[in-house]
């Protein structure tokens, strides 16, 4: 595969975090990071004056870095808040969420139009308390009902929202959904449910894709310049995720990819996990779960992190005794451990983040009796045979020796207690390098350099 080539052939990669932007230069031939950078992300005045410090940070360590190209993503200014519309919440509603969750948005709420809880002014009190980006539209099948997605074009309307729209539902209604929403900026995208037990992210994470460039990234103000929105590829959840299909997938036989991966990053406020996963087919449909499993799946638990939601982390856990602790962390989230005694404390909230984000990505397994016998029900993403676990976050990447196979011990391994569909004998690696942005910024221009960086990743000690 030809590559176009950066300056001496390396090509620089940013991350405009929410609190810290990341930089690295990777080498194109080697597909190698040679050099990475982080400065605080300069919200309050431009986003590139950061970016211009880690740029002379990166020409410091290689002058390549100087005059690189940039590709960039960005989570900058509370990265992409959608909120997703649905007709009812066991179906529409619940694929429109994980829908815009492996699209890298931030799900600042879910409203069902149907459902009996929400007031006849339910809509406009939601739009307006959570403050979305953009509003995911779904509802109905292809063939099915049509007029819920249309019901749902008018509730938008008649609730005053005048941002931009994705519709993903009901093939049938787009036309007249079109024209109610013709003074809306708007894109209208392939159904997410086009059938029953059928879940179709693909088109609809394009389209919120395409509204996060054009509409979000400029409409945040995060930089004067014009040379932001040029660089800028995606929402960061989205590149990294697309990154994690490229560790998988690989390119081609010639170019092959780890297999089955799973990646549990835990942060500040959240902890994500992502995986692809190959689904058995009797797994993927509506007999397990109301809404199907696709084989790449995104999660993010607000509850769960290490600083602005240690609280809710500890109490989720049962840690009580680190409640006090945990309360501290939260009004003071910059703070780093300073002895072993507060690096146990760390681990131990790290350790639960990741054993409950886990948990709820994988689900469960377990008997029940049906009126065809006793058959096994599953739910959630069944994690027990991934070939690769990677470990990312701040926590596992400068903790002290170790506290990789501390933090994962009650998550890993063949006798996990409850039925938890989780790892079991998985190779485990930590992305030291803050790689996975990396590899899913190049993989759409560069994708042999993305598939040298992932085979680094996937096998580093």
């Amino acid at each position: 595969m030809t590559e176009a080539a950066g300056s001496g052939g390396a090509l620089v990669c940013v991350d405009f975090g929410s609190t810290f932007t990341k930089a690295s230069l990777v080498d194109l031939a080697e597909g190698r990071i040679v050099a990475a950078a982080s400065h605080p992300t300069t919200i309050g005045t431009d986003v590139l004056d950061g970016f211009a410090a880690c740029r002379d940070e990166l020409a410091r360590q290689d002058p390549r870095a100087a005059d690189a190209a940039v590709l960039a993503c960005s989570s900058a200014g509370g990265g992409l808040r959608v909120a997703v519309l649905g007709n009812e919440e066991l179906v529409t509603a619940e694929a429109g969420r994980r829908v815009a969750l492996s699209s890298g948005g931030k799900v600042v709420a879910v409203h069902a139009l149907s459902s009996p809880r929400v007031p006849d002014n339910g809509l406009e009190a939601v739009l307006g308390h959570t403050a979305p980006d953009v509003v995911l539209l779904t509802g109905g099948t292809d063939g099915g009902n049509a007029e819920s997605l249309v019901a749902g074009a008018r509730a938008l309307v008649d609730a005053g929202w005048t941002g931009p729209v994705v519709v993903a539902g009901s093939v049938d209604a787009h036309d007249e959904v079109a024209e109610v929403l013709a003074d809306l900026p708007h894109v209208i995208a392939p159904n997410v449910v086009p059938r029953i037990g059928v879940l179709a992210p693909d088109g609809a994470r394009a389209a919120i894709r395409e509204i996060f460039l054009a509409h979000v990234i400029g409409g945040k103000h995060l930089s004067a310049s014009d040379d932001f929105r040029r660089m800028v590829r995606g929402a960061t959840p989205d590149v990294v995720l697309a990154g994690v299909e490229l560790l998988a997938y690989g390119l081609d036989e010639e170019h092959p990819g780890a297999g089955d991966v799973a990646v549990v990053d835990v942060g500040g406020a959240t902890t994500d996990v992502h995986s692809v996963v190959a689904l058995d087919p009797e797994d993927a449909g509506l007999s397990r779960e109301v809404v199907a499993v696709t084989p790449v799946t995104r999660t993010v638990e607000g509850d769960l992190g290490m600083r602005w939601s240690a609280l809710s982390t500890v109490e989720a856990a049962g840690l009580t005794e680190l409640a006090a602790v945990a309360s501290r962390l939260r009004e003071q989230p910059g703070h780093l451990p300073a002895d072993d005694a507060e690096a146990d404390v760390d681990e131990q909230i790290a350790r639960a983040a990741v054993g409950l984000a886990l948990r709820r990505h994988a689900g469960r397994a377990r008997v029940v009796v049906s009126p065809e016998g006793r058959v096994v029900e599953r739910t959630g993403k069944d994690l027990r045979e991934i070939d690769l676990l990677v470990g990312s976050g701040g926590v596992l990447r400068n903790g002290r020796p170790g506290v990789t196979a501390r933090v994962l011990a009650d998550s890993l391994g063949e006798d996990v207690e409850g039925g938890w569909q989780l790892p079991r004998s998985p190779r485990v690696v930590v992305d030291v390098e803050y790689a996975l942005c990396a590899i899913g910024l190049l993989a759409q221009d560069h994708p042999d350099a993305a598939h040298r960086l992932a085979q680094r990743l996937a096998t580093a000690e």
